[in-house]
């Protein structure tokens, strides 16, 4: 549900980099089926300058921000990973300040840089011939570079480094099926290797050589660490509006909040307790968003089932399209956050728990994280929520929220056995979390159809279909509600085995 106006251009970028001597000479493309022609434009001039925080945020996370004038893409480019040989590019024009790193740019890596200044470190100077291959209808299928670089990081220019390489980008939507591979081959044949490092900077800067930091031994430590990339990566997708961002953000705010909680003391969150309320608090920013968002999906999709003779008055426009306009509202409060002070410390913070060791008592190990206390409060909740479905005293509210109470300890509990290794508990946790999840969504969207049809009544508009859809979200709910206990008792079994 995109509704967000990038004013940056984005590219998906596919390409290979390859190391060759000075004397080493060019490859050849004859003979390939797919290339009928090899225009050669000319050489270019490249001059660009490198920005990154005084702690190369930017470049541990393979990314990288410059200034390039020359060429035919002069502009500020920002450079992010997206899969082998795949990068997405995004653009914005050269503007008059060269010191200055656009706003635009500046908020799509934020979660990485924070408050931190952006400013030069490294300057590359390359000269590039250019040779562009052609299939047979004339569409330019890709693009050979041979790059001849001078290069220093900032405040060292008298350190030159020299060096030739090769590069070969896909330029085609659809090229041919396996055409880089076949490329590559020719480059091979003259003499080229794969170069060592991702991006020219990194090279400058070294930072391909530098051993990576090995992961955390104690699991949960791993597996916080793994959902906090997880969050940089997620919080990158809500700030570009990608379809389901802020939902996938939100669960993995959660995720880290009930690992945390899961082993508190191990992560000397005793006298830290701000961080899971800093969590929770960050998921109910977001869910203002995706509780709108689920909504909408649900409405349109079940509109669009009905037959067009049951779909009556300006119901559309009151469920889907209002849906909607909440998502952007809080989708943008969300933004809002995102760019807090706040939201820089919580950052901070989680960095420091997973980079400290786990905390025990001198001279003895930290305890090991089971998923027994997890299950005891599934257990517990699933009890009391079974004593007040029979109760007569017990209001409807009070029913569902024993029933919430569920979802929320199976939750937790589903965490840490993936954390631990149990994935059956996992995915029988998920199932249970699922089915209450359904119940919970239908219970909220009862509560908003009996508001939109006392609206839709008092503006003297047909409230039929609202009546339609509340008998459906009845009857799902029930459904969700009939298939927990078969749920719980697979739990139970699965816990079990564990034993």
């Amino acid at each position: 549900m995109a509704h967000g106006k990038p004013k940056t251009a984005r590219y998906t970028e596919i390409e290979r980099k390859f190391a060759v001597t000075e004397d080493t000479v060019s490859p050849s493309f004859e003979g390939l089926s797919a290339v009928t022609e090899v225009a050669r434009p000319g050489v270019e001039r490249l001059d660009a300058v490198y920005f990154d925080t005084p702690n190369r945020d930017l470049a541990a996370h393979h990314i990288t921000l410059r200034r390039r004038t020359g060429g035919s893409d002069a502009g500020w480019h920002l450079k992010l990973p997206a899969g082998a040989d795949t990068r997405t590019e995004v653009r914005v024009p050269l503007g008059t300040t060269a010191e200055a790193v656009p706003e635009d740019l500046r908020d799509i890596v934020l979660a990485i840089v924070r408050d931190r200044p952006l400013s030069p470190v490294a300057r590359i100077c390359t000269q590039r011939r250019i040779e562009v291959l052609h299939g047979p209808d004339g569409t330019p299928l890709a693009e050979f570079c041979d790059d001849r670089v001078t290069a220093s990081t900032t405040g060292a220019e008298a350190d030159q480094l020299r060096w030739r390489e090769w590069e070969l980008e896909l330029l085609a939507a659809e090229p041919p099926a396996d055409l880089l591979n076949r490329l590559a081959h020719r480059l091979a044949d003259a003499g080229a290797t794969p170069a060592d490092h991702g991006s020219k900077l990194a090279k400058v800067l070294g930072t391909d050589q530098a051993p990576t930091p090995a992961p955390p031994a104690d699991p949960l430590h791993r597996a916080v660490a793994e959902q906090i990339d997880q969050l940089v990566v997620w919080d990158r997708a809500v700030r570009a509006d990608a379809y389901d961002a802020v939902h996938q953000m939100r669960v993995t705010t959660r995720k880290i909040r009930s690992l945390l909680q899961e082993s508190r003391g191990s992560f000397g969150l005793d006298g830290n307790g701000w961080v899971l309320d800093e969590l929770r608090a960050l998921a109910a920013v977001l869910g203002v968003a995706r509780d709108a968002e689920v909504l909408a999906e649900r409405y349109q999709r079940a509109l669009d089932e009905m037959p067009a003779e049951l779909v009556r008055g300006p119901v559309r426009q009151r469920l889907v399209e209002g849906a909607n306009r909440r998502y952007t509202a809080g989708w943008r409060r969300s933004l809002l956050a995102m760019r807090s002070q706040r939201y820089f410390r919580l950052l901070d913070t989680l960095e420091e728990l997973v980079d400290a060791a786990p905390l025990a008592a001198e001279g003895a190990q930290p305890s090991p994280v089971t998923i027994d206390s997890a299950y005891k409060r599934v257990r517990k909740a699933a009890k009391t929520a079974a004593a007040a479905a029979s109760a007569t005293d017990v209001s409807a509210e009070e029913k569902d929220e024993a029933l919430h109470r569920i979802r929320k300890g199976a939750k937790r509990l589903r965490y840490t056995a993936a954390a631990t290794g149990a994935i059956k508990v996992s995915d029988r946790a998920k199932d249970i979390q699922t089915l209450l999840g359904d119940y919970q969504d239908s219970v909220v969207s009862k509560a908003h159809l009996s508001t939109q049809a006392d609206a839709a009544h008092a503006a003297g508009e047909d409230t039929f279909t609202y009546g339609l859809l509340y008998q459906q979200e009845q009857d799902l709910a029930q459904q969700s509600r009939a298939q927990l206990q078969g749920a719980l008792k697979q739990l139970d079994k699965a816990v079990r085995k564990t034993h």
